[in-house]
């Protein structure tokens, strides 16, 4: 997804975490792209030694200090769109800050986690789909993600 994402001339942001995050930094950067990174840590000495997280793959990391929690809301608010892949508690918790904001969302499907159950929770919300495009295919995803983002760009007159 990093690669798709570097290739369409689109910029990275992640959580500056290892897993997927760390693995899309690395494609992107290995496609020639740019990564930034959002900490939760107060500063590279807490990002390595307390969090004990990744500072390779990030052209620029931002240290919020906000741990996890206000990382995610600071991460899922810069971004143009939310891509939900694998995941856990915090995957769940940026999928539903980026949902209430009307954020573009797009889940990569089959992958397993939050991102496999996510359609069934929007499901049960009973409060209609949002701004989310499910695929299993990254190159696809981007693309219904985009037209989404340009969507929503024109909806807000920006």
């Amino acid at each position: 997804m990093g690669r798709a994402i570097a290739e369409a001339g689109l910029v990275l942001v992640t959580g500056a975490t290892t897993g997927i995050p760390y693995w899309a930094a690395k494609g992107a950067k290995e496609a020639g792209g740019i990564v930034i990174g959002l900490s939760p840590a107060v500063s590279e000495l807490a990002h390595i030694k307390s969090y004990h997280l990744p500072v390779d793959y990030h052209d620029l990391i931002i240290y919020t200090g906000f741990d996890y929690s206000g990382r995610n809301l600071l991460l899922t608010r810069s971004a143009d769109a939310v891509i939900t892949i694998c995941g856990r508690m915090g995957t769940l918790n940026e999928f539903t800050i980026a949902f209430e904001d009307k954020k573009p969302v797009g889940v990569l499907t089959g992958t397993g986690g939050m991102a496999d159950s996510l359609k069934d929770i929007v499901d049960k919300a009973h409060r209609g789909p949002g701004k989310t495009v499910f695929d299993p295919d990254p190159k696809k995803l981007l693309e219904k993600l985009l037209l989404l983002i340009d969507e929503t760009k024109k909806q807000s007159g920006d």
